[in-house]
């Protein structure tokens, strides 16, 4: 890669800014500027209208126009970016409760360094009602500050009892903001874990992990709590859930999660983000339990949600909708046994990747490609479930999870034994093999079935079906095991033995499982 390239993929901030804009943003764009007078002419102007037509960033492309010298670029850009964030500020579709707090707080703010202290204090009152009722307590607690700023140093004579007051009032916010922040950064350290070393596989990492969140976690009155307060609470048990695989547990908070929201309702609306991913965490805490019915319920649910527009549709809600209804749809063909029937979906999702390859991350992307293979495993089309773990496969540069690599490489094995492409298999073994060796959390379960199933190559035909039933009984033994039972819930290996030894498909195997599920 070049000095050229490197710069232009460095640069590209703006681009990708004006290439996420809505055809209703560029029209407010356009009306903005042409307020301005004499702005239409202005280079900033002529720089936006030139990116807006490229279809990838191309400095070089941007000096030829003339627009601008390669001297002059940098500022220009930087200002052009100013301007397209004033512009989106006053986009109604943006102005959020939040950013309604902070512009009365910044008119109060204007008003006091005028010497209009009255003016000032009855905007500040009315946006630390808005903020506090919209439990914005960090906003709340600024303006809260700023008022006793304006009374220590005005006699206002507002009343009499003012001081005692606020200072209550900033002591009860900055308690619950400390709260708030201790929770927050408990959930955010437990994440940071599990991206760094992954989920507890014995009792010793188990126990460190417990101690980690116990030590952290602070001290306080649950019945104090409001809105904030309890979802970073929910919030950091579900990351401690999922560190320990307690699946049962996760189930519980996700659901106290979703719930929160049904019992503040307008929250839906003000922090949709939070709302969609405590619904994404319900549905998968749902599908790990195995809970089919209720699972089917909500997901119903969650999708007609999103069909009548009950919850706020911007660029980042729109991916989180399409990567979570998608995901769980998947999810439910998978929990049915139905895989068939969900064939549909795969030209859906690749439309939409396609749609929102710009906005949406290469690991999201391999999640799907690896549900996909899946779902063409369980359909029995096992060169099409091929193709897509090949994606996966040489995916491995692009920091893809090692769980996702191991898993793919692992039905990669069972896909190629299944389509009889035998001198492929040993190629396939070899490089599992390699592959495996390096991993340093290798789970039981995969090295056991890795070695069992290499030894199928040295039998006959006819005793394919006993090694099936003790390859089974091995695997079967870490099915509920703490430490070992995720792995199949990523590869449901035992439905694969259990239609080799029953000789059916896996799709019967799962459906018969699915009619005695809750």
């Amino acid at each position: 890669m070049n000095n050229f390239t490197r710069a232009n993929q460095y640069q590209d901030t703006l681009f990708e800014l004006i290439q996420s804009l809505t055809k209703s943003e560029k029209r407010q764009f356009n009306l903005y500027v042409g307020r301005l007078v004499g702005n239409n002419e202005a280079k900033f102007y002529a720089l936006f209208k030139f990116l807006e037509k490229q279809k990838k960033y191309d400095e070089k492309a941007i000096i030829d126009s003339g627009i601008v010298s390669k001297q002059q670029l940098s500022n220009l850009k930087a200002h052009l970016y100013k301007q397209i964030l004033t512009s989106l500020r006053m986009n109604p579709a943006h102005k959020n409760i939040r950013v309604q707090i902070r512009e009365q707080l910044d008119f109060a703010t204007v008003l006091y360094q005028k010497g209009l202290y009255k003016q000032s204090l009855k905007l500040l009152d009315k946006a630390k009602t808005m903020a506090i009722e919209n439990e914005e307590k960090n906003i709340a607690y600024e303006i809260v500050e700023l008022e006793k700023i304006i009374e220590s140093q005005y006699i206002t004579r507002s009343i009499d009892t003012r001081a005692d007051e606020l200072t209550v009032q900033a002591k009860e916010l900055s308690q619950q903001n400390v709260i708030t922040s201790k929770l927050s950064n408990l959930s955010l350290q437990l994440y940071g874990i599990l991206l760094k070393t992954g989920y507890s596989r014995n009792d010793d990492e188990l126990q460190k992990i417990n101690d980690y969140f116990n030590a952290r976690l602070p001290e306080f009155d649950y019945n104090t709590l409001g809105f904030r307060e309890k979802l970073w609470l929910y919030k950091a048990h579900l990351w401690r859930c999922f560190l320990t695989q307690d699946f049962l547990n996760g189930y519980k908070y996700a659901k106290k999660w979703t719930m929160l929201f049904y019992e503040y309702p307008k929250m839906i609306q003000l922090n949709p983000v939070f709302y969609l991913k405590g619904k994404n965490y319900f549905l998968e805490s749902l599908f790990f339990t195995r809970q089919k019915e209720e699972f089917i319920k909500e997901l119903d649910f969650f999708e007609s949600e999103i069909l009548n527009s009950e919850i706020t549709l911007n660029s980042n809600t729109e991916i989180l909708m399409f990567q979570y209804l998608y995901t769980n749809k998947l999810h439910k063909h998978f929990i049915e046994g139905s895989f068939k029937d969900g064939e549909y979906l795969i030209d859906e999702i690749n439309e939409k990747i396609v749609e929102y390859q710009s906005r949406i991350d290469q690991h999201h992307i391999v999640q799907f490609y690896y549900k996909i293979a899946c779902l063409y495993f369980g359909m029995g089309k096992n060169k099409e479930c091929i193709q897509y773990l090949t994606k996966i496969i040489e995916a491995k540069k692009l920091h893809v999870g090692e769980d996702l690599q191991c898993f793919a490489r692992v039905l990669n094995l069972i896909a190629h034994y299944e389509c009889g492409l035998d001198y492929h298999l040993e190629r396939q073994f070899k490089e599992t093999y390699k592959f495996l060796l390096k991993m340093e959390s290798l789970q039981e379960v995969q090295k056991i079935f890795i070695e069992s199933i290499r030894s199928l190559g040295d039998l006959y035909p006819h005793e394919f079906k006993k090694e099936f039933q003790n390859i089974h009984r091995k695997l079967q033994a870490f099915e509920h095991h703490p430490y070992e039972k995720r792995a199949f819930l990523y590869l449901d290996i035992l439905s694969w033995l259990e239609s080799k030894i029953a000789n059916k498909t896996v799709a019967q195997i799962i459906k018969e499982k699915s009619k005695n599920l809750n």
